[in-house]
């Protein structure tokens, strides 16, 4: 396209000297907005965190914080973004910022404007209701003026300590009259538009349609997709990975929708995981239980169920759980459509079914769901890490008897695997501490953990061998029929 720019504090700046490769982050600083840091450059400490205008579902504007350091500059062409320099000035600080400042809540700086913009996406989502006292307040992550401390879930602080930031959220009341942010929530966000971006030998498409994007892909087999680009950013930052062409599949109709049926429920490939829990309401109980705990809102706010599945990570989170569910997984082609049982979806370490002249178009879900399911995780950093050990858990039971026990973990081998073994042990055995204890010893065995810096292979052994102990323990929680 000849023009390509991105809305910026409210002022369109050209994507100029920009490459398929070139973050947000390093674009942003480069025309001189460097209250955004890069901290890790792989989405964990949000210290590189901007606003971003999405659609709220409603025809109105909602505003999402990501991580800058994984989004292709090229990925916001027509977009609308806000850094911490858009939210205020010295002289005149935006809430968020005077309520840092009063509290104490920033010492060296450096992690204060990532801060502040996952604070501010907070401060005006639409359905926080400020001095309303609230049955989640009650809890340790709400506050009394509705504020979900998950939303800095992503956001690290090194030497102030969590306590003054705590409270700066936890003293904000809402967005007053006139509050420029607030009154462009009522507007609509802008439509992802077709771009064509090239630059140093490298290109950055976004088709038009998912025909242009399937012909593309048919031609040029080496094409790297990404639509969240959290795990592509990774490795573009920490790899040095290239791309001579990465095709952007993010904004495609077809492969946004959440449809239900009385024969399953099927989930877009490439939208969201925080608009996926959105339209899921809770129909899907074990998504919900992954959802919290797969990273944090600015991964979430890009991250995919596609991309989470294309890349073939063993240590991917949505993997466990819906291999639990028995989901399929449907390809679409230039030649049409074919489905493949997620179970049979990974070929081996990061590869999967998938041929290079197809997209994956969505994920489906069976119905009935199990009566009871769970979604255990281990990790160092519970909100906002890869696992060391996940597991999904589905399980029917029939006067106390396991009719169905289905078993997803990722973690333990080079694929995300079924636990056939156990499911085996449990099936048509008492839900018992007997039977329990016997399954426990087949799935401590299941896979073939390796030792990494994350945890050792008995380690891992160890917390497959007591997830289900836990989880009866626990008491399994009742689905809900979708």
């Amino acid at each position: 396209m000849d023009h390509t720019a991105v809305t910026v504090n409210g002022e369109e700046r050209p994507l100029r000297g920009v490459t398929g490769h070139t973050t947000a982050l390093d674009w942003l600083r480069d025309i001189g907005l460097t209250g955004a840091k890069e901290g890790c450059a792989e989405g964990e400490c949000g210290a590189c965190a901007v606003l971003v205008a999405t659609s709220d579902g409603d025809g109105g504007t909602a505003w999402s914080a990501v991580n800058a350091c994984l989004v292709p500059a090229a990925a916001l062409d027509g977009q609308e973004i806000v850094t911490a320099e858009g939210l205020g000035t010295p002289e005149h600080l935006h809430p968020v910022q005077a309520g840092l400042a009063a509290a104490g809540g920033s010492q060296c700086g450096y992690c204060t404007p990532g801060f502040a913009c996952s604070m501010a996406a907070e401060f005006y989502r639409a359905d926080r209701a400020p001095g309303v006292e609230s049955d989640a307040a009650a809890d340790d992550a709400h506050g009394p003026n509705g504020f979900d401390l998950h939303a800095l879930s992503g956001n690290l602080c090194r030497c102030t300590g969590y306590r003054p930031i705590r409270d700066a959220a936890y003293a904000l009341g809402g967005p007053v009259p006139g509050d420029p942010l607030a009154e462009r929530r009522a507007r609509p966000a802008p439509e992802a538009r077709p771009t064509m971006l090239e630059a140093d030998g490298e290109r950055f498409m976004r088709p038009s349609s998912l025909d242009e994007a399937l012909r593309v892909l048919g031609e040029e087999p080496d094409a790297v997709v990404i639509a969240g680009s959290t795990d592509w950013g990774v490795e573009v930052n920490l790899r040095g990975r290239r791309a001579a062409l990465a095709i952007a599949i993010d904004h495609l109709p077809e492969l946004r929708g959440v449809a239900f049926g009385d024969a399953g429920v099927e989930i877009g490939a490439a939208l969201p995981l925080s608009e996926v829990e959105r339209r899921l309401a809770g129909r899907v109980p074990l998504l919900d239980d992954l959802f919290p705990q797969f990273a944090s809102p600015l991964i979430r706010n890009r991250a995919t169920i596609g991309g989470n599945l294309g890349t073939a990570s063993p240590i991917g989170d949505t993997a466990p759980a819906l291999l639990a569910l028995e989901a399929r997984v449907v390809l679409v082609s230039a030649d049409g459509e074919r489905e493949v049982d997620l179970a049979e979806f990974f070929a081996g370490y990061r590869q999967t079914l998938r041929r290079t002249d197809e997209l994956i178009r969505a994920v489906r879900i069976p119905l009935p769901l199990a009566q009871f399911a769970a979604f255990h995780k281990v990790a160092k950093r519970r909100f906002d890490d890869i696992s060391s050990v996940a597991v999904g858990f589905a399980l029917d039971l029939d006067a106390g008897v396991v009719a169905s026990a289905h078993i997803g973990l990722g973690g333990v081998a080079a694929t995300p695997l079924r636990a056939r073994a156990t499911e085996a042990v449990l099936a048509g055995r008492p839900w018992d501490l007997d039977t329990v204890q016997e399954a426990a010893s087949v799935l401590g065995s299941e896979g073939s953990p390796m030792s990494d810096h994350r945890a050792s292979a008995q380690y891992r052994a160890m917390m497959l061998n007591t997830a289900l102990v836990k989880l009866y323990r626990t008491g399994p929680r009742a689905e809900v029929q979708a």
